[in-house]
């Protein structure tokens, strides 16, 4: 039987994982204390839940979420960073964070990811990292809606003041005349 702390230690990260968008799996080794707090606060201000905890304990938490598909990627040092809002965060955040504050070190580095029921590989995180936010895109979706019916009532502002020009022309011409 499994000792007390253990079964809550699993239980709080059952709750964290619980309803998460994307999971990110992470090798952190190779960073100092400085670093990981920048990297926690960069995923707070993100919204995204980053911890690290025994690999058992985040596959057993996995797994009673029916979530089996990471359980082969959970050996050496492991940090796990939860998204329950965007799927891209966690891999931008960590990105943004390996590219402004550790430079040329590879760490740390993906180690895989789980987004919408299907395992991520590293690569794909890489290219998920590359992507605006969730606002930034619905923006420029919304300009590309808002874009021709800007462009269409500037059309029909240049043919009022046409008419406008014309009335106006024919108006003088006829004052001059009388």
């Amino acid at each position: 039987m499994a000792q007390p702390y253990k079964q809550k230690k699993v239980q709080t990260i059952t709750e964290r994982l619980k309803d998460a968008k994307s999971i990110v799996l992470i090798d952190y080794k190779g960073i100092d204390i400085e670093e990981v707090s920048q990297l926690r606060n960069r995923m707070r201000g993100a919204d995204v839940d980053y911890f690290v905890s025994k690999n058992t304990f985040i596959k057993i938490a996995l797994n009673d979420l029916g979530v089996t598909a990471l359980d082969d990627e959970l050996v050496g040092p492991t940090a796990i960073a939860i998204s329950k809002v965007d799927e891209v965060s966690p891999a931008r955040e960590l990105a943004k964070f390996k590219k402004e504050v550790m430079g040329k070190k590879e760490f740390p580095s993906f180690k895989a990811g789980y987004i919408d029921g299907k395992l991520i590989d590293i690569t794909t995180l890489e290219k998920y990292a590359k992507l605006p936010s969730k606002e930034v895109l619905l923006t420029k979706i919304l300009y590309g809606f808002n874009a021709p019916i800007s462009n269409f009532v500037g059309v029909l502002n240049g043919m009022v003041r046409q008419v406008v020009s014309v009335v106006d022309a024919i108006a003088k011409k006829q004052a001059e005349e009388n």
